[in-house]
């Protein structure tokens, strides 16, 4: 089949002319990390169909792909046809053409919604901390609370001694079991700029009482005046709320609603609106893993609040899509709702603790095709393959590969398999077995039967095969940012120690504004925050 083109002219009007769309950028992590358009959400090639069939339930949405005008985002054309999607285009020429045509190109990721966060600290001026008054105010026992808004995983890489990880929107949740008083200073800190003013906000608009204050730059820019940040702390788990502070979250939830004017609906209504077959409609569910756990929704995508506002691009990939906030008193999915809604979203809000004798939204949706999984063979069948001549490629992640790799396999990712297979595979192969997940291993052997090559999944994770008698190599092998294409390589080393790339980071946050063209500029809306700093 021929994929539909359109101009970078064209794709940029259609960007910002209000509808929903999809723009799937579908290089690797690498070039996307070097510079894309603003509005472009990463789906590489080699995740395609999974990553597109979450990114867009819809399956007649209207989809644009860019590459770097060598041709992949035909075959990606190609590909998203197969899984049932009806409207995909690609911009001619992709991204050399749409720098041509005068557009911008960010580098970075998570860029609208790191780009939302610099414009509301232009606009609201939160109170910011520097981390010689932190840093004075530890030394002096001077009385603060002192939370880190990141995810634990993130928070257990490094922090600031004495940083309590409680992720954005959790803190606004617990407040009534997390501040002992309505007097004591808050301190919030990130790795950088954005949740930290994003969680300085969320509780400005609730209007409380304490002091609130961001860290000036996060952990970053506590490492660049000298001080030691903690690796490898455990977070403490989040404190349960008493009926008392659950009652309070519902009350500040209620409030923050009607000033806000944030649509709120029950759950029959939301069954509806995911039935709306015209439009794009995502669930997510923002209450942490034990309240999921006490009741269940399944058809709800699961993730943190302050995770959802700063990778939106990572979960949602239809610009204008609408947006089902869920939690249990309302409170986490305004604040979100608050953000998204900046960000071009339809928001609405739904909290199960209004219905607590119904089960949660049950909706079903035709789902895309995606390519189907092979059957695995065992690791004796994949050896003997192997012994007969079959190529053995390790589709893993190459931060994967660079710790331990099965002894003679060849890392590879399924865009080398489409450009060049010559320089994957030897002339003449035949057969290929193939070593990674079921999805993408399923993805790449659609590249291989392409040109005649079947296709064989060794599904044993490396102590299985080892079992089996295979030779494991384990020594560390490094690989260069041109060859481990799936992987962030802008400033990638900002957390490790690297204070020019941490300074590299922090003024390509404070400069994002500066990037943004008229029609850019005019997507991001306001935050109605009435309370002052």
């Amino acid at each position: 089949m021929t994929v539909a083109s359109v101009t970078a002219e064209v794709a940029k009007s259609r960007l910002h002319a209000g509808a929903e769309i999809a723009f799937l950028d579908v290089r690797e992590a690498a070039a996307f990390g070097d510079g894309h358009p603003l509005f472009a959400v990463p789906c590489p090639f080699s995740q395609l169909e999974v990553s597109a069939t979450s990114l867009i339930p819809r399956l007649d949405c209207p989809i644009l792909l860019i590459d770097d005008g060598d041709g992949l985002a035909e075959r990606a054309g190609e590909l998203l046809a197969a899984c049932g999607y009806r409207d995909v285009a690609l911009v001619a020429g992709g991204l050399p053409a749409w720098k041509a045509a005068g557009f911008g190109v960010f580098a970075g990721v998570n860029v609208p919604s790191k780009t939302l966060g610099e414009l509301l600290e232009h606009s609201h001026h939160p109170r910011m901390i520097d981390a010689d008054t932190l840093d004075r105010w530890q030394r002096e026992a001077h009385p603060h609370l002192f939370f880190d808004s990141r995810p634990p995983a993130e928070y257990a890489k490094m922090r600031i001694a004495g940083a309590r990880c409680v992720p954005n929107g959790e803190l606004a949740h617990r407040l009534g079991v997390l501040l002992p008083d309505d007097a004591t200073p808050i301190v919030l800190t990130c790795a950088g700029r954005t949740r930290g003013i994003v969680g300085a906000l969320g509780l400005m608009a609730l209007n409380v009482a304490n002091p609130v204050y961001a860290l000036e730059n996060g952990t970053q820019g506590w490492a660049l005046t000298g001080r030691p940040l903690d690796r490898g702390a455990e977070p403490d788990p989040l404190p349960p709320l008493s009926e008392e502070a659950r009652s309070a979250a519902r009350v500040r939830a209620a409030r923050l609603i009607a000033d806000a004017g944030l649509p709120r609906i029950t759950i029959a209504e939301a069954e509806t609106l995911l039935a709306d077959e015209r439009r794009s409609t995502f669930l997510f569910d923002l209450r942490s893993a034990p309240e999921r756990a006490g009741r269940p929704v399944r058809a709800a995508v699961p993730v943190l609040t302050g995770q959802l506002v700063q990778a939106t691009d990572q979960y949602v990939g239809v610009r204008h899509a609408r947006l089902i906030l869920m939690d249990d008193a309302g409170l986490r999915g305004a604040l979100a709702a608050l953000f998204l809604q900046a960000l071009g979203f339809e928001v609405h809000i739904l909290a199960l603790d209004d219905e607590p004798a119904r089960p949660g939204p049950v909706f079903a949706r035709v789902p895309p095709r995606v390519p189907p999984p092979l059957e695995p063979c065992s690791p004796g069948d994949a050896a003997r393959l192997v012994e007969q001549g079959a190529s053995l490629l390790d589709l893993r992640s190459s931060q994967s590969w660079e710790k331990g790799r099965l002894s003679g396999a060849r890392w590879t990712m399924r865009t080398d398999l489409r450009a060049d297979l010559r320089a994957a595979l030897p002339p003449g192969t035949g057969h290929a077995v193939l070593y990674g997940d079921g999805a993408t291993v399923a993805a790449a052997a659609l590249e291989l039967s392409g040109r005649g090559i079947a296709a064989h999944w060794l599904g044993a994770d490396l102590d299985e095969c080892a079992a089996a008698g295979w030779s494991i190599d384990e020594t560390p092998r490094p690989m260069s940012r041109v060859q481990a294409l799936d992987r962030i390589w802008f400033v990638h080393d900002r957390h490790d120690g690297n204070a020019e790339a941490s300074r590299r980071y922090l003024a390509w946050e404070m400069g994002l504004i500066d990037q943004l063209d008229a029609a850019e500029r005019a997507s991001f809306g306001s935050v109605p925050i009435t309370a002052s700093a």
